[in-house]
């Protein structure tokens, strides 16, 4: 049986969130490293490798959350997939606003993906199931180098 491996990059504020999210991935059959920071300038440090983040290696999977402090979840957006250098990692958009507005905003920055966080603690786990069976067994992912 073949083990996959991938290095997630979580973007989240909320404590209870990333609990529920890293419990989540860390219950599958898939080997994850998972790395977290906690508002939108520490994602663009962490993705840019800048500060305390020079030595990290880049993310093959980023789940951002819109409402973040200090820049947004559209603002980390953006600059990620303005980036030739970084554009290939697919961000999901995973946050509790189910407002068209950021759904087709998020769209057109070039999110390969828009969930709306459920509310039951339940449902949550299933939602970040599911993202890591399609984006790590289904899918193709490049390699970063």
């Amino acid at each position: 049986m073949n083990i996959k491996s991938a290095h997630i990059l979580l973007v989240e504020d909320s404590e209870g969130d990333i609990l529920l999210t890293t419990e989540a991935l860390e219950d599958s059959k898939i080997i994850n490293k998972i790395s977290i920071v906690r508002n939108g300038e520490e994602a663009l440090n962490y993705v840019f490798k800048k500060g305390d983040y020079e030595h990290v290696e880049l993310p093959d999977l980023i789940l951002l959350d819109i409402n973040l402090p200090l820049k947004n979840g559209h603002e980390v957006l953006q600059a990620i997939k303005a980036n030739d250098a970084v554009k290939h990692i697919p961000i999901i958009m995973l946050t509790t606003s189910s407002s068209e507005v950021d759904v087709r905003r998020s769209y057109k920055e070039h999110a390969n993906c828009y969930i709306t966080k459920p509310v039951d603690v339940n449902e949550f786990i299933k939602a970040v199931t599911s993202i890591e069976d399609f984006w790590l067994n289904l899918v193709k992912l490049p390699i970063n180098k």
